[in-house]
């Protein structure tokens, strides 16, 4: 693996100044909810470093990248907005030497969420939602619930995502249902 200075410019070089500026702002959010939850602030900030990593990709390469690491159709018929956290898993290996499967799922996951999230899943999810440069309807709201539960502000984080996907008449992936339900089980067994 690279030192973290060659790292962040490698990143850096993959998406504009604007995108640069909300991956900072999520690695503050990300260690900051590592610290307040008890997970390992150095791979919070990795995996939030990271992402992003192929969200300026052509689509076309997303496509291929995901392709050859045995994507599921499921995941290649749904918005492509989606596609980059799993195609960032996927190409980071082989382009930064980073293999720590923590760091890849949470990057996979960012953006969807997981039925059974990790800890780090979690922060880095959360992290993207509340990062302070974020500004739509109801993060406040996140950011508020953010400082005593990681599940409460991602069930809210993915209820915005699902609410303003239903305005505009956009398909919902399940998998972000799923993961909402999940985490309401996770609260409803505390």
């Amino acid at each position: 693996m690279r030192d973290r200075t060659s790292l962040m410019e490698q990143v850096q070089s993959q998406m504009p100044a604007k995108r640069w500026a909300h991956t900072v702002g999520v690695m503050e959010s990300a260690v900051s909810l590592a610290q307040r939850y008890g997970a390992d602030p150095k791979k919070a900030e990795l995996a939030a470093m990271l992402h992003d990593y192929c969200k300026y990709w052509p689509v076309e390469r997303q496509r291929s990248v995901l392709a050859a690491a045995g994507a599921e159709e499921d995941l290649l018929s749904h918005d492509k907005a989606l596609w980059h956290g799993p195609a960032a898993a996927a190409a980071i290996p082989d382009e930064t030497g980073i293999t720590d499967a923590e760091v890849l799922d949470a990057v996979r996951w960012h953006t969807s969420g997981r039925v059974g999230m990790s800890l780090l899943d979690k922060i880095v999810c959360l992290a993207d939602y509340i990062e302070e440069g974020r500004d739509f309807p109801g993060v406040n709201k996140i950011r508020k619930l953010a400082e005593h539960s990681l599940e409460q502000a991602l069930v809210a984080g993915f209820d915005s995502t699902i609410s303003h996907l239903l305005e505009k008449g956009q398909q919902i992936y399940p998998l972000t249902v799923q993961a909402r339900n999940s985490l309401l089980q996770e609260l409803g067994s505390k």
